[in-house]
């Protein structure tokens, strides 16, 4: 069975991707700060008969992710390693001018420094599949001008560009940053509480990332919903 990875799997698109991962039958494990939630994820995940190995913790925690390269180990290698787990900065976010260094620190520690942490990591067995593939999930913020996204979206943006090096470097392995697009999570709650207009679901999101795995385009930076409507 195919192993993944997953950070910040115990709610919104980490969780979703992990749960159809499972129905399909993938291994899996699971990282995300509360105890909890992840607990409940790695229960719903498990119940399509998979082998889960949920760790709680902060991915900015050098121990905590040998724990999770440990794990994967322990199942068998590694396959796909998914770079959900992400911090704002702020919450709510606020402009430029308001944001709080510490909090740009800490999207920069989570967002990319973390992520890249994880994939290096995480190399060597993803060299050892014959289907490694990196995906870091990014955000329109990254390429957009939005009032008080801007510390956040400096985040996605170095992201992506990990991503683009790491896919030149990398050859051998599928290398994606992903947009998911607008959707309905305590993330973005947390971002804007006082927008309440309808978002999608992260469970109408998760099909581009199984088309992105089914075909397996060159490395690139791909927006989820035009591979949901590609269908």
């Amino acid at each position: 069975m195919p192993i993944a990875m997953i950070t910040g799997a115990s709610k919104g698109l980490g969780r979703a991707l992990a749960e159809a991962l499972a129905a399909r039958g993938w291994d899996l494990v699971l990282d995300a700060r509360g105890a909890g939630a992840l607990t409940e994820a790695a229960r719903a995940a498990a119940a399509h008969g998979t082998r889960v190995e949920a760790l709680p913790g902060d991915v900015t925690d050098a121990g905590h992710r040998a724990g999770l390269v440990a794990a994967a180990s322990g199942l068998g290698g590694l396959d796909l390693l998914v770079n959900n787990a992400s911090a704002l900065g702020a919450e709510p976010l606020v402009r430029l001018a308001e944001l709080p260094l510490e909090g740009l620190r800490r999207a920069l520690e989570v967002n990319v420094v973390a992520a890249l942490g994880l994939v290096r990591e995480t190399l060597p067995l993803l060299r050892a599949s014959s289907a490694g593939t990196v995906i870091a999930v990014s955000s329109d913020a990254a390429v957009e001008a939005y009032e008080t996204w801007g510390g956040y979206g400096a985040s996605k943006a170095a992201l992506d560009q990990l991503v683009a090096v790491l896919g030149a470097e990398e050859p051998g392995l599928r290398v994606w940053a992903v947009d998911p697009g607008d959707m309905a999570t305590d993330l973005y709650a947390a971002a804007v509480p006082e927008d309440d207009d309808p978002r999608p679901e992260p469970a109408l999101v998760v099909p581009a990332f199984l088309r992105l795995l089914d075909e397996r385009p060159v490395s690139g930076r791909y927006g989820a919903p035009a591979l949901v409507e590609g269908r």
